[in-house]
């Protein structure tokens, strides 16, 4: 299975959207695709048109009891099979620390139930702040997206996640493979082409050549509990995906 967590410290920079849609691009391809949200404010379980109105039928089950997580998996009118989370999620931290049974019981809990097949693959939608839920998502990932829309403190908080995964290197005893994709992209600002060169300044051949532009699709589709293949499959935000998704396959960053 390939794990690949989506995660960015700043919100409203198409995190979950980047997750949403590349697990439905997925789909497409005829990947049976997991979606994992490991987010409080489960905008990807509500988007995709989930209401847990218990913590026991959520991946905070994980946490609490050590419930597998094959007992959680819904089925979503996309075909993408969620593990949801809820509002509980946030007291996490401060209830079981951050010791490191903690934070790679995720991990864990995937290596140990064999989910799926060599292909299969798991999108993780992360928590915005690093904490407990964040280093979960870290310990268990193959690959780290880190969408960053075109502004400048977007691009500081990809900076400081880069610098968090440099120092948690020793931890977990490799690198991450990461990709830094650009969101809410507009080639008629001049400050989307300056964060589009800062960034590649920054972080070289790890930044996406793929570019997701703003587009009014993609901001529709989550009202609808859509994916923008669903709502809008000729507009520019499903070109953007599928662009994405060919790329990270033919990069090998997805198997």
């Amino acid at each position: 299975m390939t794990i690949i967590a989506v995660f960015n410290q700043k919100g409203g920079v198409g995190k979950t959207t980047t997750a949403h849609n590349l697990a439905a691009a997925l789909i497409r391809k005829g990947r049976d695709t997991y979606g994992i949200d490991l987010d409080p404010q489960a905008h990807l379980s509500s988007i995709t048109g989930i209401t847990a109105h218990s913590g026991q039928e959520t991946i905070l089950s994980l946490f609490q009891h050590n419930r597998p997580l094959r007992e959680l998996v819904q089925e979503t009118s996309s075909r993408i099979k969620i593990i949801p989370s809820h509002t509980e999620l946030s007291k996490v931290d401060a209830l079981y620390g951050k010791g490191y049974n903690v934070v790679n019981r995720l991990n864990a809990s995937l290596q140990s139930e064999n989910f799926g097949k060599k292909d299969t693959p798991i999108v993780i939608d992360c928590n915005p702040i690093i904490g407990v839920l964040s280093l979960n998502a870290i310990f268990a990932c193959q690959g780290l997206i880190v969408p960053i829309s075109a502004d400048h403190l977007s691009t500081k908080g990809a900076i400081q996640i880069a610098k968090a995964l440099d120092a948690l290197e020793k931890v977990v005893k490799r690198r991450i493979p990461r990709r830094y994709l650009l969101t809410r992209f507009d080639g008629r600002r001049r400050m989307a082409w300056d964060v589009l060169h800062l960034v590649e300044e920054r972080f070289g051949a790890e930044v996406c050549r793929t570019r997701i532009a703003e587009n009014v699709s993609l901001a529709e589709s989550p009202a609808l509990n859509m994916t923008v293949f669903e709502h809008a499959p000729n507009s520019r935000g499903a070109s953007d995906y599928n662009d994405l998704l060919e790329e990270l396959l033919t990069d090998g960053f997805i198997e």
